[in-house]
């Protein structure tokens, strides 16, 4: 059962992934330095070559985190049908969506375990890096934040990080993290959260949404409509994007269209 203002139950990470193994493996070795460490992790894999299967593996051998490795062969970009089963397969209550992408803070998942509450989802926010940073931090032998954290400052001014204070600042809870409406800013599918009762309750992502771009603010605009509240977690949970070349948008519009359509039925 959840708190008034979080939960402590197992958590399931849902983590999405698609043939960029070298990252995959320094998102999986920064979960592995929570500081909180009752989660298990659901890899959504949609449809990547077997190199990323050998980052699994070896990462499987060397720590002793829960770890489902999901996959389904790969007919484009399907990643609704490949995270709803992993919100199938999740055994936590409490699930957080995460990209393989990104690299997690130490205090990833301790924050958002204080930010859940009952009725509400979380949208967090993301620390963007440019591609040479990307490119220095793909060539460690592993992931070590404190190394990450040397010289913040300059990587700030030379343009590797595009934010820098909330790396240092970190918020509490709190209303003015609560959105009174539907807004379509800030919604990043890399890194937000929900209970999964209630991912379950308006069954999961829209499946019929296929290609880049905004399954994430569907989901977030039907939960609202299932009168789940929207939570702000910037300032307290930003994960580290790394730079990649922009995906294939062609389908974008029209989900995005798909969804102002919803919202417009829902206005009238």
């Amino acid at each position: 059962m959840a708190t008034e203002s979080g939960c402590r139950q197992m958590i399931s990470i849902l983590l999405a992934t698609y043939n960029w193994p070298q990252a995959l493996k320094l998102c999986l070795e920064s979960l592995a330095t929570q500081t909180d460490q009752q989660f298990e992790i659901i890899i959504a894999d949609d449809g990547s070559t077997d190199s990323t299967k050998r980052v699994i593996e070896s990462f499987k051998e060397s720590h002793s985190i829960s770890i489902t490795h999901l996959w389904q062969e790969d007919q484009g970009f399907r990643k609704t049908k490949i995270l709803n089963e992993a919100i199938a397969a999740a055994h936590g209550s409490y699930l957080i969506f995460l990209d393989g992408d990104c690299i997690v803070q130490p205090d990833f998942i301790a924050n958002h375990r204080a930010l859940a509450q009952k009725n509400y989802l979380i949208t967090g926010s993301r620390i963007l890096l440019n591609e040479t940073l990307t490119k220095e931090l793909l060539s460690w032998s592993t992931w070590d934040f404190a190394r990450f954290c040397s010289n913040l400052i300059g990587k700030r001014l030379n343009g590797g990080i595009n934010k820098y204070w909330p790396l240092k600042i970190k918020l509490g809870n709190g209303s003015w993290r609560d959105y009174k409406k539907f807004v379509w800013r800030r919604i990043k599918g890399c890194n937000m959260a929900c209970w999964k009762a209630d991912a379950e309750s308006i069954n999961g992502f829209d499946e019929s949404m296929t290609g880049w771009g905004h399954e994430d603010a569907d989901f977030v605009f039907r939960l609202q409509r299932h009168h789940i509240q929207r939570k702000s977690g910037s300032w307290s949970t930003e994960v580290l994007h790394l730079f990649h070349k922009i995906h294939d948008r062609s389908n974008a519009a029209e989900n995005a269209r798909r969804v102002r359509e919803k919202i417009l039925t829902k206005a009238i």
